[in-house]
């Protein structure tokens, strides 16, 4: 009877998370082919990845035009430089590779589980689907920035790791480091998992541990410094000093409760895992993997311009410790030393089996998103929800937490009209654009213009005074402006509310873009 009941579960928890799976599919589908900015940030991503198809680097002096500058490591746009070679500037490409990179990292979730776990294929398929159906990566899987990527690179290097270190593969070894590497000049957040699998291996074998640890620190340090000296220091100017931005406490905490709100389910079992390996076996590295990520992410979710996405590396390791949890339940795998071996081990985990289906359809409960029009109106009517973003979008995290992401919705034919009509009114104007969205000036062929959350970095670090900016706002050489959030410097909204007046407010993707042109011009 409870080997049934346990089947039955197992088949509506893999059918709750496979419908989680379909609508981020479907929601990758809608996103990808948009030729705009979906997300904030995404069309400097795309000149970034121009500059690197140039063969040139984008970590720049911000206080001459074009006023850009990059403040992320160049990895993910080298690898996506070739894409601009034969389709010139998109987004798509970039999205795509985010994408994918989401899917390998729930497979290789899946491949720890099973092999770390006793082989419980069910699991390792509910381990692999539970990532992806986190609010956190449905986020930013599908889009064009380095964070999906990054988390590709840091499970690759761990679950590799984790295989490898005990048996002494070298060339395993090796090649986890290198993708640590790659992880780190992805984005800069991987250093928390870098430092969790160096200290892994000093604690598994001191030597050996530091040894590798010292290698590739230099190997990192070189590339560093050739980036350091081909910029002549903009690098480090533009990608590490500014990127130091405040610290929001209401935000980190309550990006930490949200955190443990959707993900408890798998949050709790994989702690226990971690209190186990601590008292009665030895520390994996997913453990100090889980702890690392958790803790110092969470910590740098609170800066000004983070948000979730900094959890997803944790939510990567609670999906892999909470699965070999499961398996290790489903197979009786727990061994206690003295007094208690007296405990009941096989009958505990017999009772506990029903559990693994019930937290999975729990998770499956707390991370539910989906549109609540069109064919699945059905299905929402159902479940009995009603639309808590944008109309006609449902997300179980809704928006009521600062720097939880403002997107996850599907973009309708409005929104690519919408987008059309803003690019159409940099290309009429026979002077150069400012946008504080790139993907309109991509679209209309124009130049890239500053890069307004790196200027705001730099302005708060005393490292920017925008004369020649402010100089070309005052002389109206813009012909015109498209503000959207007021990134930019205090000085730089100063001078454009003297010299420029709204003309055309142009709703799209959410948010209302504010096209405003010369005063002069005014009739």
């Amino acid at each position: 009877m409870r080997a049934r009941l346990y089947f039955a579960l197992m088949l509506a928890a893999t059918a709750a998370l496979s419908a989680a799976l379909l609508v981020y599919l479907l929601y990758a589908a809608n996103v990808i082919p948009f030729p705009y900015d979906y997300d904030q940030g995404e069309g400097f991503e795309v000149q970034d990845t121009v500059y690197f198809s140039r063969s040139e680097l984008p970590y720049r002096d911000t206080e001459s035009y074009p006023f850009y500058s990059s403040n992320y490591p160049p990895l993910f746009h080298v690898l996506a430089a070739p894409f601009v070679w034969i389709f010139g500037p998109a987004h798509w490409y970039g999205r795509a590779l985010g994408f994918l990179g989401s899917l390998l990292s729930a497979g290789t979730i899946g491949y720890a589980v099973w092999r770390d776990g006793g082989g419980q294929r069910w699991i390792a398929l509910l381990s692999a689907f539970a990532f992806l159906s986190s609010n956190f990566v449905y986020h930013i899987g599908p889009l064009f920035r380095q964070h999906t990527l990054m988390v590709t690179f840091e499970t690759l290097a761990v679950v590799l790791l984790a295989g490898a270190f005990p048996k002494r593969q070298r060339r395993r070894i090796a090649l986890a480091m290198l993708l640590l590497g790659c992880a780190g000049y992805t984005k800069q957040l991987a250093a928390i998992s870098a430092a969790a699998a160096c200290l892994w291996m000093f604690l598994r074998q001191p030597r050996r541990g530091t040894a590798w640890t010292a290698v590739f620190a230099l190997a990192g340090g070189a590339v560093f410094a050739w980036l350091f000296i081909a910029s002549d220091g903009q690098w480090w100017t533009q990608a590490i000093v500014a990127n130091v931005n405040d610290f929001l406490f209401d935000q980190a905490s309550g990006l930490f409760v949200l955190w443990f709100k959707l993900h408890g389910a798998l949050l709790i079992p994989a702690a226990l895992l971690l209190l186990y390996e601590t008292y009665f076996e030895r520390l994996s590295i997913y453990s100090i993997w889980f702890v690392f990520s958790a803790l110092l992410g969470g910590v740098a979710s609170g800066t000004w311009g983070a948000g979730d996405s900094y959890f997803v590396t944790s939510i990567a390791a609670a999906c892999i410790l909470s699965g070999i949890m499961f398996s290790r339940v489903a197979n009786q795998c727990f061994a206690f030393p003295g007094r208690l071996r007296a405990l009941p081990v096989m009958t505990l985990c017999a009772r506990g089996l029903i559990l693994i289906p019930l937290l999975y359809l729990g998770y499956a409960r707390a991370t539910l998103k989906l549109p609540t029009d069109g064919a699945f109106a059905p299905a929402a009517s159902l479940l009995g929800l009603e639309a808590n973003i944008r109309g006609n979008f449902y997300d179980s995290a809704s928006f009521d937490v600062g720097g939880y992401a403002r997107i996850g919705y599907f973009l309708s034919a409005a929104d690519w009209e919408a987008g059309a009509q803003i690019s159409e009114r940099i290309r009429q104007s026979d002077k150069p654009a400012l946008s504080e969205d790139a993907g309109f000036s991509l679209a209309a062929g124009r130049d890239v213009i500053s890069n307004p959350t790196q200027l705001r970095n730099l302005h708060l670090a005393g490292l920017f005074t925008g004369a020649e900016l402010i100089g070309m706002i005052e002389r109206q050489d813009f012909g015109l402006i498209v503000l959207r959030a007021l990134f930019y410097p205090p000085a730089v909204l100063q001078a454009i509310d003297r010299h420029y007046i709204e003309r055309e407010r142009i709703h799209m993707n959410g948010f209302d873009y504010l096209l405003l042109y010369a005063k002069e011009t005014e009739a």
